[in-house]
């Protein structure tokens, strides 16, 4: 991301030599569509990829920290970023709508999965805290897409929302995409079971991940869910019980490929951004203020359930810190706000979350590694006063 963010610096510096350059490159852009690229193309594959290498059993042990970080935290923390930014670009002369705050509190508010999964490959997070985070990240993206579409939806027509009509959308969009991947995975395994033959093992994965996206977004379900689900079940009971040796691993050389590939084509595309996107000193100013506030939301939306969790079981140290630090942003929050309606606003929350995205990539990711070493070493010194033994 950070070469091609220099690439396209460099395009901007040739303008002058090479007349026309520059707006050649930014009509390819355009005619890509970032956000439909990635929230009606990619997510599914990559997160099907990412949900395919998780262990069932893991998730299953954390399960009520995941649904509360995955809900709860990612409602409170839409809810604080969007009265914090409101309050910021209040005073920095923007004129945002509380409405429009709150949308982009609910899109900056879910951890990226694509992001969080490639860069806790190398960080040397606890197995624990890793499986919190991959957990949360690969369920957050369903509430969180379900909040900004109500959000927007109230945006738009300019009438509140009724309580029980929001919770029936939740409910609807959640539970039918439970049903929806556990369906589609279910026929998926039995037909595997009667399959013995590598490259078909292949296409009906990918048939199954394609699928089951495209069709919770039809239905109206929350796709990010349905494919999760899908991709859970055939990485953890199917391969188990349809596959051969041979055929898993084939499978899991297909998916890493595919998982390498779209996340190298989506780190150059956020690159490639910067390109397109309408920069002011107002706009850097209030990215540079919010980014601040993102991580006290993030801070303040799991610090308190799991302050109120740790009466009934037990969190490793530092768990807070780094489930704040390691919550990265990315492609998909910047996708969200390019599918926000042209005008004033949009180019106001585009710019604001393309600030926030690249900061917590490039600081946040690359520097998380540095983060779990000083916290785990902060905590062995802590038990090692009290005389326990570090787990």
């Amino acid at each position: 991301m950070l070469t091609t963010m220099l690439m396209s610096l460099g395009l901007l510096a040739l303008e002058p030599v090479v007349p026309g350059l520059e707006q050649q490159v930014r009509q390819l852009l355009l005619s890509i569509r970032f956000d439909n690229a990635l929230l009606h193309g990619m997510l599914g594959l990559l997160l099907f990829a990412g949900a395919l290498h998780v262990r069932l059993v893991d998730l299953a042990r954390q399960r009520w920290v995941i649904g509360i970080l995955a809900s709860a935290s990612v409602i409170g923390a839409t809810i604080l970023v969007g009265l914090g930014a409101w309050g910021l670009f209040t005073l920095l002369g923007l004129d945002v709508p509380v409405i429009y705050c709150l949308i982009f509190g609910a899109l900056i508010a879910p951890t990226d999965p694509i992001a969080v999964l490639g860069i806790l490959k190398g960080a040397g997070v606890p197995s624990s805290i890793e499986t919190k985070i991959t957990g949360e990240a690969l369920f957050n993206d369903g509430v969180a897409i379900v909040t900004f579409v109500v959000l927007l939806a109230i945006a738009a027509s300019g009438q509140p929302m009724a309580l029980p009509t929001i919770i029936g959308v939740f409910v609807k969009e959640a539970l039918g995409a439970l049903a929806l991947g556990l369906l589609v995975g279910w026929l998926a395994n039995r037909l595997l079971r009667s399959v013995d033959d590598d490259k078909a093992v292949v296409l009906i994965t990918l048939a199954v991940a394609t699928s089951v996206f495209s069709l919770a977004d039809r239905l109206h379900l929350s796709a990010p869910i349905a494919v999760v689900v899908a991709g859970l079940l055939l990485g953890n009971h199917t391969q188990s019980l349809a596959m051969s040796s041979h055929s898993r691993d084939q499978l899991k050389n297909f998916w890493e490929l595919v998982d390498e590939i779209l996340n190298a084509a989506l780190f150059v595309m956020i690159g490639l951004e910067v390109l397109i996107l309408d920069f002011t000193g107002q706009y850097l100013a209030a990215g540079f203020l919010v980014i601040p506030l993102v991580l006290l939301a993030r801070l303040i939306s799991i610090g308190l359930p799991i302050g109120v969790m740790r009466r009934f079981r037990s969190f490793s140290p530092g768990v807070v810190t780094l489930l704040t630090w390691g919550g990265l942003r990315g492609g998909v929050s910047v996708a969200l706000a390019l599918s926000l309606p042209a005008g004033d606003i949009r180019d106001t929350l585009v710019a604001v979350t393309y600030v926030v995205v690249v900061f917590s990539i490039v600081v946040q990711g690359l520097t998380l590694g540095l983060v779990v070493r000083a916290t785990t070493a902060r905590a062995k010194k802590e038990l090692a006063k009290i005389g326990r033994v570090p787990p």
